[in-house]
């Protein structure tokens, strides 16, 4: 078990209390980004449900029809939810896939795997039984059809289909999973969604253990902490909580007293390489660039459609303008990044508004200006929260959204 999941020392305990049958009903998976956690998660799920018995039992390679729903993420005994940009992996494992194809490689299967999976971390948090009686679900319902039918034909278990139709399929693909994402992605769990997974915890399973997945929990708000919080207090016999994050110190602390952490590190730049090359078949650049350090991170960030300088750029000319009174070309600024699609385009510019901020400071030496700009910072950073929360949680157009932004920090220049 757990031979998908590479370099994480923490596969050791969760195996030993697998085995000894004393993993708790709630756990935390905490640590960076792309250190592993949503797929230990799953491969939890997957061995808890293992139909097979003795030294098989919880193996990768197990072909009970258990394992073989949960290796292609379609088990109903399997709920994912939480916030998550999937389109990246989506692209990548895209690529990886279309790569092997055309090289013939041998391991093919193992990159539809890949493929269909990564879709489905996508998918899977637009079950109907999260989003039953949600305004929106008709319209879902419609983009989610047309993925699972092209999935189908790309079924591992089915015969690999023609390169020409293969390609077609998967450009396809890559379009609704991004319509689906951009489109319906929430940045904070709904309420809504938690009470119904409490619904669906509490019916039995004639064998093995069902399993809710809540991916992001530091970015619960309060009314969804406190609703979580009664399932975790009294947890249905047959159900396994998996929460993880990134800020364990951000998860409420009351949710912590009532789940087992199991901590992931950071792997090594040379680790990072290696999963990249085992995952992605890719080989990595090296870089002396600190912010180049996060490897994995950053081979999915290189399927974005616009440049990690492209972000920069417009970053350092927005706020330029803003720091000399004057109203920046947003149009302009939303034009070059994409429209922010996806989504996690916002996200990029907005830490890059930051970070451009904290590079002015560095380069003062003069106390005063300093303390200035340490006052604009404050700003800035109040400022690029709500702006991202206008959007994800309010769905406010980025360009209203962003002429708010302008509006506040010209303002906070005029005092």
């Amino acid at each position: 078990m757990f031979d998908n999941l590479l370099y994480q020392n923490v596969t050791e305990l969760l195996s030993n209390d697998i085995k000894t049958s004393s993993i708790p009903q709630s756990i935390l998976l905490s640590g960076p980004s792309s250190s592993g956690k949503l797929t230990c998660a799953l491969e939890i799920a997957r061995v808890l449900s293992c139909q097979a018995t003795g030294e098989n039992k919880g193996s990768w390679t197990c072909t009970c029809p258990s394992c073989l729903k949960h290796k292609a993420l379609v088990s109903s005994d399997l709920l994912l939810a939480g916030p998550r940009d999937c389109t990246l992996e989506i692209e990548a494992a895209t690529d990886t896939f279309l790569q092997a194809v055309y090289k013939n490689a041998s391991y093919i299967n193992a990159t539809r795997y890949l493929h269909v999976r990564s879709v489905r971390k996508l998918t899977n948090r637009f079950s109907q039984v999260l989003w039953e009686d949600d305004d929106k679900i008709s319209k879902i319902a419609n983009v989610i059809s047309d993925i699972d039918e092209m999935l189908e034909e790309l079924d591992p278990l089915h015969p690999l289909l023609e390169q020409d139709k293969l390609e077609k399929i998967c450009d396809s693909l890559l379009a609704q999973c991004h319509k689906l994402e951009n489109g319906f992605m929430y940045d904070s769990l709904p309420v809504s969604q938690i009470r119904k997974a409490s619904k669906w915890a509490r019916y039995t399973v004639p064998e093995g253990k069902k399993v809710l997945i809540i991916e992001n929990a530091d970015r619960m708000q309060e009314s969804v902490r406190n609703a979580l919080l009664k399932i975790l207090e009294e947890p249905p016999t047959d159900t396994v909580f998996i929460l993880t994050t990134t800020r364990r110190g951000a998860v409420m602390p009351t949710i912590l007293s009532r789940v087992r952490p199991y901590n992931f590190a950071s792997r090594t730049e040379e680790q990072q390489k290696e999963v990249v090359q085992r995952v992605f078949h890719a080989n990595t650049l090296d870089s002396s660039d600190i912010s180049q350090k996060e490897i994995i991170q950053n081979h999915l960030l290189s399927y974005l459609p616009v440049k990690s300088d492209v972000i920069s750029q417009s970053a350092l000319s927005f706020l330029h303008s803003v720091y000399n009174k004057e109203v920046p070309d947003i149009e302009k600024t939303i034009k070059d990044l994409s429209n922010f699609e996806p989504r996690v385009l916002l996200k990029l510019f907005l830490n890059a508004l930051i970070d451009t901020h904290e590079k002015k400071l560095i380069s003062i030496d003069n106390a005063l200006e300093q303390a200035a700009i340490q006052e604009q910072g404050y700003t800035l950073l109040k400022a690029v929260k709500d702006t991202m929360e206008y959007i994800t949680i309010y769905n406010q157009s980025p360009l209203s959204a962003l002429e708010g932004l302008v509006y506040t920090l010209l303002e906070g220049e005029s005092k």
